[in-house]
């Protein structure tokens, strides 16, 4: 595909890469495997994800928020309030649905899924935690896959659910330190409950063998997933597959949050951008 002519829509995916790359840096990393011509409606994919994702942290209670959902329920469904072109993540991804045919849908039931973000409502199970990160994580693969397939049938949506799952738990491990000093707890409740863990422990960052065994469980989990999708990708599109990519993080966040001295409130669980790229770099071989 060629470079958009507009000026405006060069500069809204633009500042969607800028986005991506200091925010998502991993997903930015994975796009620099992805053919030239479509990287940038992979950056406003990702751009419209991090916009969405951020509203609990920018409004100051769970109105203003509830706006802004709505302010983009609007604009996805082409009635917009207000210049959509003042607004660049909104250009860039309005024009990645039209040129992909991208559907609609999955992007409003990702909004709808991120207004639990705004309460401080408890994740009640695992069903639940899954598909919050269905409507979340796995629309992102998918949509992915879409725009990897030229806007054609990508298949392998088994594949891409799992994925989603599988990375957007092993995130949400990685982020429990920032989530429970705002009061949020993503740890579903019934595996909580089963070891005696309460929310009142998570967001006072108490640790204790009964957490690390929830923690536990929830590795358990994306690791479940992450095999699921493994054993899927055959069903995706050749194409398509450089979605996947980020999957390679997964394996090695996990590790890490298993080695001596991981605090689940205090350790960051990240990987040195080398590795990352490299992971990255040999996932991408062998899609």
């Amino acid at each position: 595909m060629q470079e958009p002519p507009d000026p405006r829509l060069a500069d809204a995916y633009a500042y969607c890469e800028a986005q991506t790359r200091e925010h998502d840096r991993d997903r930015w990393l994975a796009c620099l495997f992805a053919p030239a011509g479509v990287r940038r409606h992979l950056h406003a994919l990702y751009a419209f994800s991090l916009d969405i994702a951020r509203i609990r942290e920018i409004v100051s209670d769970p109105r203003p928020g509830e706006i802004r959902y709505e302010w983009w329920r609007e604009a996805l469904e082409g009635e917009p309030r207000g210049d959509i072109a003042a607004h660049p993540v909104a250009s860039a991804i309005l024009d990645t649905i039209g040129a992909f045919g991208l559907p609609r849908a999955a992007f409003t039931n990702l909004v709808d899924a991120r207004t639990f973000d705004l309460y401080d409502d408890p994740m009640p199970g695992v069903r639940q935690l899954e598909g919050y990160c269905g409507e979340t994580c796995s629309a992102l693969f998918r949509l992915a896959a879409i725009i990897l397939a030229g806007g054609g049938e990508p298949g392998g949506a088994d594949c891409t659910g799992h994925a989603g799952v599988a990375y957007a738990v092993a995130g949400l491990l990685r982020a429990l330190p920032w989530h429970a000093a705002r009061g949020q707890v993503y740890l579903p409740g019934d595996v909580l409950k089963r070891h005696g863990v309460t929310r009142e422990d998570i967001v006072s960052g108490r640790g204790s063998p009964a957490l690390a065994a929830a923690l536990a469980d929830l590795r358990a989990l994306a690791r479940d997933h992450l095999a699921k999708a493994r054993a899927g990708q055959g069903d995706l599109a050749r194409a398509s597959r450089a979605a996947l990519l980020p999957l390679a993080l997964v394996e090695p966040w996990l590790m890490r949050m298993e080695r001596r001295g991981y605090d689940p409130f205090r350790s960051v669980v990240t990987l040195p951008q080398w590795r990352a790229q490299w992971l990255l770099w040999r996932e991408s071989r062998r899609a």
